[in-house]
């Protein structure tokens, strides 16, 4: 069975807009992260979302954690901050030369509920890490960032030299084709997109699926590896929506 397969590496990950994923896509794009609702208002328009429906999806954004408001002005949550970070970091992951080495996390900890450990499996696929076999998680060394001291508490980490070629390994643990594909597909919807809604939707996917890139080192990669072209694309229509921003509150 392929292994660390994603939804979004199945499919396109296309899903259609609704009020709260265009309000998100404008404030996680948005540094700060924040907008008064006047702008809100007028940005979301070109998407199809009216007034009302907006006031709608804001109120409940807020019960639900997802914004916090001071008077009139809506910013995201500490969750979604750490959210747009990981977006952010996504488009442009800092790197180092590879020398061989992988990081290895060794699950240690017994005990856990089914929410501790599908919660740990989460933090741990956010990492870049791929599950080689049930408490084994790894992947080349090249990525510049420490493993967090919060791991301590349930997993030992080493640094390995696996005896298996890394081509070999990382074909078993990276359905690298199925992603590729999907990253074609969205550039294509991109660049065919003729409305604002089907541009955000494009690229909404785009930024899931960043979020599921490897980012392995160029000598393990397949030739033609769309992961720059699709950061690069998605990182122009970022600034496009900040543009549009400005301009919103300059005319405001």
């Amino acid at each position: 069975m392929r292994m660390n397969v994603s939804p979004e590496s199945e499919e396109s990950g296309l899903r259609p807009l609704s009020a709260r994923s265009v309000v998100l896509s404008l404030l996680l794009g948005a540094h700060p992260a924040e907008l008064p609702v006047r702008d809100l208002v007028r940005l979301v328009e070109p998407f199809g979302v009216g007034g009302s429906t907006l006031r709608a999806a804001l109120s409940r954004m807020v019960t639900a954690g997802d914004l916090r408001r001071t008077d009139a002005v809506y910013r995201l949550s500490d969750r979604l901050l750490a959210r747009q970070r990981r977006q952010d970091e996504a488009l442009m992951p800092g790197t180092r030369a590879w020398d061989g080495d992988w990081e290895m996390v060794v699950i240690t900890a017994t005990g856990r509920g089914p929410a501790e450990r599908a919660d740990l499996r989460a933090r741990l696929a956010a990492l870049r890490l791929a599950e080689l076999r049930e408490g084994v998680w790894l992947r080349p060394a090249n990525l510049d960032r420490a493993l967090p001291d919060t791991l301590g508490s349930v997993a030992q980490t080493y640094t390995a030299r696996p005896d298996e070629p890394a081509h070999d390994l990382v074909a078993r643990l990276w359905p690298l084709d199925a992603w590729a594909a999907t990253a074609r597909t969205l550039l294509a919807h991109a660049v065919a997109a003729r409305t604002p809604a089907d541009r955000l939707t494009a690229y909404a996917a785009a930024v899931r699926l960043l979020l599921t890139d490897p980012v392995l080192p160029p000598g393990l990669l397949p030739a033609d590896w769309p992961g720059e072209a699709l950061r690069a694309a998605y990182a122009g229509y970022q600034r496009e929506l900040a543009a549009s921003v400005g301009r919103r509150e300059r005319a405001a």
